[in-house]
């Protein structure tokens, strides 16, 4: 017998409607009844209640490697939660699944061993040094008891530095102190978690925590939707909850914003439209921050795809899905790319490095002209400061 974790209640409220179906990216990719959530749900609830004579007459009812396959091809967008008529939260579900099939020796995938792996030695998925994370920062001051740590992440900080230096450089323009943890920021550990793996997280997790304390700042900001998650949703569950403000940079442009300390000094002539990052949005409900800053910037005209906000389309990257199935991945962006040019945007604006990354690889296979930009290089490029009149030729 098999001991099924804390689900019951949801294994017993599936309606096995199949609403959320339609909504799953990752069935579009692989359109096997045992990949949607509701067929994932039935195969679970079949081991609950399987006994010694499903053995006698020969019915596989195990956790085996199709199973555990099927589990892993999932973004834990939590695209299904948002269409549940029973109010399943999938976001937890999923993840909660994937823990409790390692503990039963399944799982996860080999692409997710290297993850973990590279976690334990370098502190990062990427296996690159610790040494040389902080090495994006920009010509900016960097403050002893700064007014903020900002915490790039593992994917600014290793692949995507423009938008980490564009995000330092805005708030340095705004008059806001800054300072980050260099070879002391740690993976948040959201690519450990999303997959299934919390073994790393309450260690990783006091550590962030106390590195940033000891830095004396009032808040910390993350350039990343993921890093925000954890941070805020995920470290109460396994070590404890800041004790500072965490923000994402989204949110506390916004609030530059409010207080007017943001100058503008250049117009941004362009048509743009915003993804949301399932980590940003359906996960910790930031909606609204992220479209009033693109609103905010001078030349800007704002326009909505198909599917916003609650209802948005996945990436494709998150869930160590892009991680082990990477031409699915970006497949599923190359789709909300094509919904974003239906709209005659120019830019695609977004609030996550990995969304950034996922879609200009999709709009680079697909040669789309959109330019996929985070918000934060859009901010820099609007508050640059103003060229020095040159002398006239005498």
């Amino acid at each position: 017998m098999v001991k099924l974790p804390n689900i019951e209640r949801e294994i017993s409220a599936c309606l096995q409607c199949g609403y959320c179906i339609r909504t799953c990216e990752t069935w579009r990719q692989t359109p096997w009844e045992s990949v949607t959530p509701r067929g994932k749900i039935f195969y679970i609830s079949q081991l609950g209640k399987r006994t010694v004579l499903d053995r006698l007459l020969g019915r596989k009812v195990e956790i085996d490697d199709e199973f555990v396959e099927a589990l892993y091809m999932c973004t834990t967008c939590a695209a299904c939660a948002s269409v549940c008529h029973v109010g399943i939260d999938f976001a937890e579900f999923w993840e909660k699944v994937r823990e409790w099939c390692i503990e039963n020796g399944q799982g996860p995938m080999p692409a997710h061993v290297k993850i973990r792996e590279r976690l334990e030695e370098s502190r990062n998925p990427y296996g690159e040094p610790m040494e040389k994370r902080g090495a994006w920062y920009p010509d900016v001051p960097k403050a002893d008891n700064p007014d903020v740590v900002f915490f790039a992440g593992c994917t600014a900080s290793y692949r995507m530095q423009n938008l980490a230096k564009a995000s330092v450089v805005f708030l340095n323009r705004c008059g806001v102190s800054t300072n980050i943890m260099e070879g002391d920021e740690w993976c948040c550990t959201s690519p450990a978690l999303r997959t299934g793996q919390t073994g790393l997280t309450y260690r990783f997790s006091e550590h962030n925590i106390s590195t940033v304390e000891h830095m004396g700042a009032k808040a910390m900001v993350t350039a990343c939707a993921g890093c925000y998650k954890t941070t805020v949703h995920d470290y109460g569950k396994y070590y404890a909850h800041p004790t500072f403000e965490v923000f994402h940079f989204a949110q506390y442009a916004n609030r530059l914003l409010k207080e007017k300390r943001v100058k503008f000094t250049k117009e941004l002539k362009a048509k743009v439209t915003y993804h949301d990052p399932c980590h940003l949005g359906r996960h910790a409900k930031v909606y609204d921050e992220p479209r009033e800053v693109i609103r905010a910037i001078p030349g800007v005209e704002f326009v909505e795809m198909k599917n916003i906000r609650e209802s948005s389309r996945c990436c494709g990257a998150g869930g160590g899905y892009k991680s082990q199935y990477n031409d699915m991945a970006i497949a599923i962006a190359i789709e909300r790319v094509k919904e974003a040019v239906a709209t005659g945007a120019d830019i695609l604006a977004t609030t996550c490095p990995f969304c950034v990354l996922n879609l200009q690889q999709a709009a680079k296979k697909i040669g789309a002209k959109i330019k996929v930009m985070d918000v934060s290089e859009m901010l820099a490029m609007a508050t640059e400061p103003e060229a020095p009149v040159q002398p006239a030729a005498q």
